[in-house]
């Protein structure tokens, strides 16, 4: 009988395990991760950048788990002596079209309690030489940092403490009654007194095996990324953002110095055929019938019909990839670029055609489900699993949606 059984082994059921072991030192604790690795998903397909919070809406999880997880990340990274730096980023308006939609965004950063500054021209390429701008948003506390690193730093906490990871174990089922959950896996069965979920991309699965109809899907967005040829790399200083566009859920391509000194061009982002497909390749029939059957996807794709398509132009084609990325730095070429890495982002979204804006727990009788954490959950996640922690031991009997 084990105390908290864990499902996911990504960054944030690390987190959540090693805050569990930390405010309870001798309650037995276990891990699950259905990989022969842990944080192989979105974690480890992370662009590394650690968020500031100034997109999200001032009072959500999202921008006061970004802010306050920002400063707890670098923290945790140099008590640890882990690969991080504070290099800050700029968001870039190009055209007097954005100056507005820049402006807002300078006004969000400000309410969200953000230490940042407005750039003329000069100012930027001051910062940013080859990036052409009319005006931007500095914001000193964004950096980058080894997200791996940081998960294996979670899972040895955990272990140190005497808590159990098990990788290459599958979750088939789970029985939840009013004294325990028993939990089946490929290899075992388990029983414990509390189940938490952080199955990121096969959350809503998870949620669904312990007897819990939500109404959100995980709906799987593979992002697309070109990298700078090494050559090239001395036309990004740090993190270089568009002004994003807000009829649209997604930041925009960028460019992302990585900590190990690559460059990132990217990403676009289109619909992945697979859960956890990181090449247009990869197709699994079960997960895109999910999607397809989903009354809540199709909405969503009629209200983004024209962005959607623009997403999947570029994910073919290269020339207008480029054309994307010449909008903030024109110097760069086609064969500036090496095809780089993909991530699926794990995006829950209503049925009502609706993406779930903020990171989602639910609360079961004997379980606890996270079931939408994309970015900025990696930055945030220290404070993720302080926060599931403390609604564990504030948890009602009823099935409660924060």
């Amino acid at each position: 009988m084990f105390d908290y059984i864990i499902v996911g082994g990504g960054i944030l059921g690390l987190s959540v395990g090693m805050n569990l072991t930390e405010k309870y030192p001798n309650k037995k604790i276990l891990v699950l991760e259905k990989e022969k690795e842990l944080a192989t998903h979105q974690t480890g397909h992370n662009s590394g950048v650690i968020h500031s919070g100034i997109y999200y809406k001032p009072g959500s999880f999202k921008a006061r788990f970004a802010k306050q997880g920002s400063k707890s990340m670098v923290e945790f990274s140099r008590k640890y002596d882990i690969n991080h730096d504070i290099c800050g980023k700029v968001i870039v308006a190009t055209n007097e079209k954005e100056r507005p939609l820049l402006n807002n965004l300078y006004e969000r950063g400000l309410q969200n309690g953000l230490s940042i500054r407005q750039l003329n021209k000069e100012e930027l390429h001051e910062i940013e030489p080859h990036v052409k701008g009319i005006g931007a948003i500095q914001v000193p506390t964004a950096g980058i940092v080894d997200y791996k690193m940081v998960s294996n730093k979670y899972a040895e906490i955990i272990e140190q403490h005497d808590g159990e990871i098990n990788c290459g174990e599958t979750v088939l089922s789970i029985n939840e009654s009013e004294h325990e959950v028993i939990v089946d896996t490929n290899k075992q069965s388990y029983k414990a007194k509390f189940l938490i979920n952080c199955a990121g991309l096969q959350s809503d699965r998870i949620a669904k095996l312990a007897g819990y109809h939500i109404d959100m899907k995980i709906v799987p967005f593979r992002g697309e990324y070109y990298k700078l040829k090494a050559e090239k790399r001395n036309l990004v200083t740090n993190l270089i953002y568009p002004v994003p566009n807000p009829d649209f859920p997604f930041l925009g391509v960028h460019f992302t110095r990585m900590i190990n000194g690559e460059v990132e061009a990217g990403p676009n982002a289109v619909l992945s055929f697979k859960r956890e497909g990181y090449k247009k390749s990869d197709i699994n029939i079960k997960d895109l019938a999910e999607v397809l059957t989903y009354k809540g996807f199709w909405k969503l794709a009629s209200q983004n019909m024209k962005e959607g398509i623009n997403e999947m132009v570029r994910s073919v084609s290269k020339k207008k990839f480029v054309e994307n990325l010449q909008q903030l730095i024109p110097e760069i070429k086609s064969e500036d670029l090496v095809p780089g890495p993909a991530g699926v982002r794990a995006q829950a979204l209503n049925s009502d055609g609706s993406m779930v804006d903020d990171f989602q727990i639910i609360q079961g009788k004997k379980s606890l489900h996270v079931c939408n954490a994309p970015s900025p959950a990696a930055t945030a996640s220290l404070e993720i699993g302080k926060e599931v922690v403390k609604q564990i031991g504030e948890r009602s009997d009823n099935l409660v949606i924060v």
